[in-house]
């Protein structure tokens, strides 16, 4: 068994999917033509995005939050340059959370929240 895609949920999969392709660089692989999902090419794992109205659809048993600034969950992005990368994603409309550092084991890593609320940690390899 493998992780084939992750989904979020949001208000708007385009803008979403817009957003990710201007702040981090990800390549859009698909857009449904109703806007209601849509995926990026992160590599062998995609990340995806629905819309509330789609879960709703498919009474899952998930409800919207009432708080999108809180999350349980976040995305990590690995990268060579998380400090390009981070003041990219701010520029794109993203909010700092926590400017990039050096961990005491060397990998860089800084914290954003996308334009929905969910957290985004941007790191460098674990060497």
């Amino acid at each position: 068994m493998k992780l084939g895609y992750t989904i979020l949920y949001v208000e708007d999969v385009e803008k979403t999917i817009e957003f990710y392709e201007n702040a981090f660089g990800l390549n859009k692989l698909f857009l449904h033509e109703s806007g209601d999902y849509g995926e990026l090419d992160t590599g062998e794992t995609k990340l995806a995005f629905a819309s509330y109205e789609l879960v709703e659809l498919n009474d899952v048993g998930f409800s919207k939050p009432s708080d999108n600034k809180t999350s349980t969950m976040e995305i990590a992005l690995v990268t060579d340059d998380v400090n390009t990368a981070f003041n990219a994603a701010l520029k794109a409309g993203a909010a700092a959370v926590q400017e990039p550092k050096e961990k005491p084991w060397g990998q860089t890593v800084g914290y954003l929240r996308d334009i929905n609320g969910f957290l985004i940690e941007l790191c460098t390899p674990i060497k």
